[in-house]
């Protein structure tokens, strides 16, 4: 009996049914709950007949769709943070955890690519909060000893950036973000070191930020620029590095990027553009390619490639591990031993374009604030 009692008492009075004699709800509900029962009923048979069932039905189909794919959306966000190199081995267990509870909820795995969506999360939100007009960073003033330790911070950071560690320098910069939520400096380091790492969308949100709290900082202008750059966002990268410029005419390093990203533009969007993503003629012209080449060419496997795919390429023996070390050789073949090349071995031509992308832009050598 104290039991049911218990039970009866937990149970909402208008939801209340009735106990049998072993303590279980039966299917009988109080005259209350029964009325409640044929109202939704019958509203639900109303808004069913208004409605028609295949409207019903696809109604119910999109909004399984579009959870779905918002489960989608949070999944790849969790993935993209469990490479970002921050989280120690409990924190990236627990996101593993959390990403598997996510698939098996709503029934859905990393190979669901019909489920992707066309912006990351990260981008969706920013465009929704900090791009928004009506939404600001909270206007909140730092203690003098908060402000103090952000500094100590923020040069922290920057260390860690001299040192190639760009996980670090994140870290850094966002715990001064978390003591000065208003100093465009700390954005704006913490978008360089977003870039080093490819986290481009990170990179772009840190920027607007930046210039969201200082529209004169000409540093956030041209670091967007970089960021947009390697996204592939050329029209949008000109139109910062031009305000760059604005606000700082002298600066050569913009001037120089400014360059670059019209060019890449020209590239991108000319009838002559091979498949390869690049035009022949100025990439066997490029420093960044060159030195890249004679890298490469130190390989024993690559040099081997190499020389099967000269032979084909010029009609003829190659020249030999000794020839290869020639970059003359790498220029005399021209566009079919790139045609080969990106045949057989699309990884090398795809490791080019990621050491021409970090090395062409004056940013590399660019002074932290």
């Amino acid at each position: 009996m104290p039991h049911k009692e218990h039970a009866r008492r937990r149970i909402p009075v208008r939801a209340r049914a009735r106990l049998d004699s072993r303590g279980r709800v039966s299917s009988r509900s109080t005259s209350c709950g029964s009325a409640h029962a044929r109202g939704a009923g019958s509203a639900r048979a109303r808004m069913t007949a208004s409605l028609g069932p295949l409207e019903v039905f696809l109604r119910s189909l999109l909004k399984m769709s579009v959870e779905r794919r918002l489960a989608f959306s949070i999944v790849q966000f969790l993935r993209d943070q469990t490479h970002r190199g921050t989280l120690n081995s409990d924190e990236q267990e627990s996101l593993e955890v959390a990403i598997q509870c996510l698939e098996t909820t709503f029934k859905i795995s990393s190979s669901d690519s019909n489920l992707a969506v066309p912006q990351p999360l990260t981008e969706i939100f920013s465009n929704s909060i900090y791009m928004n007009d009506n939404v600001s960073i909270p206007d909140i003033s730092p203690s003098p000893e908060d402000t103090e330790r952000a500094e100590q911070l923020k040069n922290e950071g920057n260390n860690h950036m001299k040192e190639e560690n760009y996980a670090s320098a994140v870290e850094c910069y966002t715990k001064a973000i978390d003591l000065d939520l208003r100093n465009a400096v700390y954005y704006c380091n913490r978008a360089a070191a977003h870039s080093k790492l490819g986290n481009y969308t990170e990179a772009t949100v840190d920027c607007e930020r930046a210039i969201r709290i200082d529209p004169a900082y000409s540093k956030a202008y041209g670091r967007m620029g970089l960021a947009l750059t390697a996204k592939h966002k050329y029209p949008e990268a000109i139109e910062y590095f031009k305000k760059a410029l604005m606000l700082d005419p002298e600066n050569d390093t913009y001037k120089s990027n400014l360059k670059i990203a019209e060019q890449k533009q020209k590239e991108a969007s000319s009838p002559t553009a091979t498949g390869l993503g690049f035009d022949m003629a100025s990439l066997i012209n490029n420093p960044a390619f060159i030195s890249m080449a004679a890298s490469v060419m130190q390989n024993q496997q690559v040099q081997q490639l190499m020389s099967g795919m000269m032979s084909n390429a010029v009609g003829g023996p190659a020249a030999g591990v000794g020839g290869m070390s020639d970059i003359s050789s790498l220029i005399e073949a021209g566009q079919q031993f790139a045609q080969q090349i990106q045949q057989q071995n699309p990884e090398l031509i795809e490791q080019l374009r990621n050491h021409i992308r970090s090395r062409s832009f004056s940013g590399s050598a660019e002074e932290q604030s």
